[in-house]
């Protein structure tokens, strides 16, 4: 079914394929919450590894649809209209780009891609097939939620700066400097297959990914919710601070950033992955906001309540978020964009610009200079 037929059809419900789920399959089960869509298959191509394989079937038998390797015939014989990706992040755009050409509404995880080309191949993929698009994020969150509306209130008026801390409080393997001189290496995808089984896994994929291109979405995300203007250049320090599987690919496990936008609006993040000891709950998570008349901070997990009992497990959170219905806010912001034609929360454009800002800070991590951030269609 094509775009426009979709469009003028308005199904009462519509119908998905999972493409690909290496992870925790959180984007479409996320989706699945939502009674509008329905999943009817997951799907992937026949060369994935066996364990993609395995973690694919179990989603199948979880929603009870049929799994089938070939993704061109799932989007062809299951009458969807939705493609969820879900992948390894090297592979995210071609998915996506492929269910596009197919006529399909694109849900997609974190990150956009490894590679800004292939963000800029799907964003033409995106605008050709006149199909919706939607980054899965955090931004139905009711903390963000009651500070976007402060913002456009104008209660603090005219918004100045903008701060977020995002430090996740998970671990990653070895702590640096623990393991002997001499060891070898961690190689990044054995260890992210090896901490599925704990949920630590994070940036699943060939590609060593630091916590600035796996976890800088959400921050710049609130960013631009709040502020509404793009990112013109940017200044980063990054390291690999605490885990030794980051120090041996290279890439960052913490990151400081520092965003110069449009209309004078200044930017400050912090972000890593601190380690599950280091915090008491799922890790520091605020925005703090400057206003003209005003300013508040905003702690992202509330409202929460704390849990505990006898024989607790001891890395179990204590902490539990309430009133949280995020995954059905982003999912009604897409049925509606679908139905109306209209634009989703974070459209392809918007992702392809937070994935260029995050390109641009790890330039800057490793320079040691400010990086201007590639806009699109601008020449390097």
């Amino acid at each position: 079914m094509s775009a426009s037929n979709t469009k003028n059809a308005r199904p009462t419900v519509h119908r998905f394929a999972a493409l690909s789920v290496v992870k925790h399959a959180y984007v479409p089960l996320g989706l699945a919450t939502h009674p509008k869509f329905e999943p009817a298959v997951v799907a992937d191509d026949a060369d994935v590894p066996e364990w993609t394989h395995e973690r694919n079937q179990q989603l199948a038998d979880q929603f009870g649809v049929p799994y089938v390797r070939d993704v061109e015939r799932a989007l062809a014989d299951f009458d969807v209209d939705v493609a969820v990706v879900s992948s390894e992040a090297e592979r995210h755009c071609d998915l996506s780009v492929r269910a596009a050409n197919s006529g399909k509404h694109v849900v997609q995880d974190k990150p956009m891609s490894t590679q800004l080309s292939e963000c800029d191949r799907l964003v033409e993929a995106v605008e050709r097939n006149d199909v919706r698009f939607l980054m899965w994020n955090r931004n139905g969150l009711p903390a963000v939620i009651q500070a976007r509306d402060v913002v456009e209130s104008g209660q603090i008026g005219r918004l100045y700066a903008v701060h977020v801390d995002f430090y996740f409080s998970k671990d990653a393997g070895p702590r640096k400097g623990s393991r002997p001189p001499g060891y070898p290496p961690i190689r990044w995808l054995d260890r992210q297959i090896e901490a599925h089984h704990d949920g630590s896994d994070g940036g699943v994929g060939q590609d060593a990914m630091g916590e600035l291109a796996v976890e800088g979405i959400y921050p710049l995300a609130y960013i631009r919710l709040l502020g509404g203007v793009e990112v013109q250049r940017v200044f980063a320090r990054t390291t690999a601070h605490f885990h030794q599987a980051h120090a041996d690919n290279h890439v960052d496990d913490l990151a400081s950033v520092t965003l110069e936008m449009d209309d004078g609006l200044l930017g400050t993040m912090s972000l890593g992955r601190i380690g599950a000891s280091s915090h008491p709950d799922i890790g520091e998570i605020k925005i703090h906001l400057l206003g003209s008349e005003g300013a508040m901070v905003v702690s992202e997990p509330r409202p929460e309540v704390g849990v505990y009992y006898r024989g607790q497990p001891v890395h179990e959170f204590r902490n539990r978020r309430v009133g949280v219905e995020n995954d059905f806010h982003l999912a009604e912001n897409f049925r509606r964009a679908i139905e109306s034609g209209g634009k989703t929360m974070l459209d392809v454009r918007e992702s392809r610009a937070i994935c260029a800002t995050v390109e641009a800070a790890i330039r800057s991590g490793r320079s040691g200079q400010p990086e201007i951030v590639n806009r699109i269609g601008a020449t390097s």
